[in-house]
């Protein structure tokens, strides 16, 4: 009896065995709570949210203040990429791998990747320490081949090979004693391809490194899916490996790199997150070409049932009103007379204003607009009124001779607003002869300063 007691609290206990995630801090933070996810394929899945608690911690006889935080993880957990959000924006999360054991990591939230340190995780420490290992002896390998090139009269043959081999060997230590870890593909993947051979000048050396990137590497494993490891890798392919100074050289590379990812991705779910990600990527930098061409070669091609026609339509919007593009045609009824934008053929540049009566900053910088526009006989200004009615707007466009006035009715809502994605009054842009957006001030200031240049 004494037994089957024992066995039944034994099982008992087991199955509401936990497992406890232990972070620290090493400098304050503005934010007294963290978040934790786990990554699954194209998202993140929320798990739990916790407080940050203040502790002190003894370094060489001093204490220091340090932040803490504690989850706790149930038995049933899955193995998989944890993230730990502590920020809303900027440097704002620290990722870690998790496989039924506790974890305790220490790191600086400034910059999480390089000072995270490991005191409890058996697959986190190995995958750590591998990748402190690997990084140093491939620094030595490209630092010989580095000097090969800048000095080809040094014979750096037999140092190359012996630090290649060693570099191999430890690679494959690392794989057969990792073989039946979670950290497995992780390790796999993080090995870079050396050339056999010295390189004899940097182009051959580049090409090397361009056409064996992603040998190492599995698109179709899902540890490696539903982790950050291959968006990282494809981020530092497309933006980093394949760089040029020159413009035109510069967005055919990003074309050729794009079209190799993307025939190393057959999982169609992954895929639509990549195309979507880089979407993102490409319009903070303002690239317009290449969001057409993901929309076009890429996000277009999606079954229909996987495009999200929200996300669509929002960032061709953007695209609608970026710099480069012809800003969307509207016409309006003025004096009697019907006007068009595109048809507009009066000056060599024209501003184009959204504004309204019930915006106070508007009531004041459009005055001095069109006093700072006196005697600038070629540039309009086609102030486009953003009005729940007309009464405000009738007095106010008598104050403003020589404008074109346009009442958008609807406000916010108002269908050329939408299409102008008009989220504050007042918005500037600036347009060429044809049309083309050639700016989008955000000041009035900045508005003056370029009206000068023209």
């Amino acid at each position: 009896m004494k037994k089957l007691i024992l066995l039944i609290l034994f099982i008992s206990s087991f199955a509401q065995a936990q497992f406890s995630i232990n972070g620290t801090l090493t400098n304050s933070l503005d934010k007294d709570w963290v978040i934790l996810y786990k990554i699954e394929g194209a998202t993140q899945q929320f798990v739990q949210n916790t407080t940050i608690k203040k502790d002190t911690l003894l370094i060489d006889g001093k204490k220091k203040a340090i932040n803490i935080f504690k989850f706790e993880l149930a038995a049933t957990a899955k193995a998989g990429t944890y993230r730990v959000r502590y920020r809303t924006r900027g440097i704002s999360f620290v990722d870690f791998i998790f496989n039924k054991e506790d974890v305790s990591f220490t790191f600086h939230p400034d910059y999480p990747e390089q000072a995270i340190l490991f005191s409890k995780s058996r697959e986190n420490i190995i995958y750590k320490n591998y990748l402190k290992d690997i990084s140093k002896q491939q620094q030595k390998l490209d630092s010989l081949q580095v000097t090969a090139i800048r000095n080809p009269k040094l014979d750096l043959k037999k140092s190359y090979k012996a630090a290649l081999l060693k570099i191999n060997n430890a690679q494959q230590a690392y794989l057969e004693s990792t073989q039946k870890l979670y950290i497995y593909p992780f390790v796999k993947a993080s090995f870079r391809v050396n050339p056999p051979e010295l390189k004899t000048n940097v182009k051959e050396y580049m090409s090397a490194i361009l056409d064996t990137f992603f040998d190492h590497i599995e698109f179709s494993n899902e540890t490696l899916i539903n982790s950050s490891f291959l968006v990282d890798r494809i981020t530092d392919y497309i933006f980093y490996i394949n760089y040029s100074e020159d413009e035109t050289t510069q967005q055919s590379l990003y074309k050729s790199a794009l079209e190799t990812v993307f025939t190393k991705i057959e999982d169609s779910v992954f895929k639509k997150y990549i195309i979507e990600f880089l979407i993102g990527q490409f319009e903070e930098a303002n690239n317009l070409e290449m969001i057409d061409f993901l929309f076009e070669n890429y996000y277009n091609t999606l079954p229909k049932s996987m495009q999200n026609d929200k996300f669509k339509t929002e960032k061709l919007k953007l695209l609608a009103t970026a710099i480069g593009s012809i800003a969307p045609d509207f016409s309006w009824i003025e004096n009697g007379k019907e006007f068009q934008l595109s048809n507009l053929n009066e000056v060599n540049n024209y501003v184009l204003v959204f504004w309204s009566t019930g915006c106070s900053h508007c009531l004041k910088e459009i005055p001095e607009l069109h006093k700072f526009l006196q005697g600038k006989k070629d540039i309009k200004v086609i102030a486009f009124a953003m009005e729940r009615n007309d009464l405000d707007w009738e007095k106010m466009k008598i104050t403003l001779p020589n404008w074109h006035h346009v009442l958008g009715l609807n406000k916010w809502n108002n269908k050329t607003a939408r299409i102008y994605n008009i989220n504050t009054t007042p918005t500037y842009f600036v347009l060429d002869s044809n049309k083309k957006i050639i700016a989008n001030p955000i000041a009035l200031k900045d508005l003056e300063t370029l009206i000068k240049q023209l």
